[in-house]
């Protein structure tokens, strides 16, 4: 039989936003292939930018939903920027948090004391999500970091995505505070920083890790920053269009359209030179890039093949210097799928072979 995807790896991480579920509802598909990685045995770990909750509130969310984890399972941003905090203050400092209990939770089980004024005498501040966070908390946040605290934000996500659409994560909050005090944190902790995925390696003791994700700018960019081989699934906020303008570590190992790829034999992605250009191979389907940019996506295949192919060339010729269009890389993809869009391919299941 076959090796899938998943058993090239000795620790499976995976975000949880867009991977895992969108707001209360499982992503389709998601608990199937979770179930089926604890069946055979792979180590997985979830981790999230999401500051909002502890670790033990993430995991009973995932076991409300199917999936059968352990509050040690779950790791998440709050607990990768404590640990920089003795880099900037005294142990037992207190701190000035702009978020919510996960942040709160894992300062006071460290020692450090919760505050939410100037007032209180903070020696820091430490911003992180909540949908509860106010204009207010940003202005006391702005206050105290103009005078002279130092700043940890937990991670620098722009969107968050919930049941009903996408919407403002921490970087755009954080973003907010900038513009107001003229500079930016003084340490993220989050994806696309390696601490939040070291630490996910380090419980699990694992030596080849695959990180999967929904977003290229996080969790595949710090994936790779890490040191990690990373896997994009169309299941949260970055699409194929994203895919396709992707540089350096933004640009994934693998792609699947949902969790059912790390059950699979991955194909291969062949990619060459050619007399006029560059051409890239997956299973029965070929994309090719001339010297002029133009882009061609043919042969016999599955639709996420094609994407495979298409972005193994894009890739290189970008990598190589050639500037690629992404509007002409799409078109040339329409043009071999018709107008199916990723998410009509995920109710469809049409991600295998």
């Amino acid at each position: 039989m076959a090796n899938t995807l998943a058993d090239g790896f000795d620790c499976l991480l995976f975000d949880l936003d867009g991977v895992v579920y969108r707001g209360s509802n499982a992503v389709p598909g998601a608990v199937t292939a979770l179930e089926r990685c604890a069946k055979v045995g792979h180590q997985c770990v979830y981790v999230t930018n999401n500051a909002s909750r502890t670790a033990g509130d993430v995991a009973a969310h995932l076991r409300s939903i199917g999936i059968h984890v352990a509050d040690a399972d779950v790791v998440t941003s709050p607990q990768a920027a404590v640990s920089l905090l003795p880099d900037f203050v005294p142990d037992g400092s207190a701190i000035l948090v702009v978020g919510g209990a996960g942040i709160d939770a894992v300062l006071i089980e460290h020692g450090y004391r919760p505050v939410r004024s100037l007032a209180q005498g903070p020696a820091a501040v430490m911003q992180g999500f909540s949908p509860s966070v106010s204009w207010a908390d940003l202005a006391e946040a702005s206050y105290a970091i103009a005078s002279g605290l130092p700043w940890i934000a937990t991670n620098p996500d722009l969107t968050f995505p919930t049941d009903r659409g996408v919407a403002p994560g921490n970087g755009s909050l954080v973003a907010a505070v900038a513009n107001a005090v003229g500079r930016e944190p003084d340490a993220m902790a989050g994806k696309p920083e390696p601490p939040l995925l070291v630490e996910a390696m380090r419980r699990r003791g694992g030596s080849q890790g695959l990180m999967i994700g929904d977003r290229l700018d996080t969790d595949v960019r710090g994936g790779s920053l890490a040191g990690l081989a990373t896997l994009l699934v169309l299941t949260g906020v970055h699409s194929v269009d994203d895919l396709l303008g992707a540089v350096g570590p933004d640009q994934p190992d693998f792609i699947g359209v949902d969790l059912g790829v790390l059950h699979e034999e991955y194909p291969e992605v062949v990619v060459r030179e050619i007399s006029a250009g560059m051409e890239a191979e997956c299973r029965g389907v070929w994309a090719r890039i001339d010297e002029v940019g133009r882009v061609e996506v043919g042969g016999l295949g599955t639709w996420i093949d094609a994407v495979r192919a298409l972005a193994g060339v894009t890739f290189a010729s970008r990598n190589r210097g050639q500037d690629v269009e992404v509007p002409q890389a799409l078109q040339a993809l329409e043009a071999f799928t018709g107008t199916v869009a990723p998410e009509t391919m995920e109710l469809r299941g049409d991600h295998s072979a």
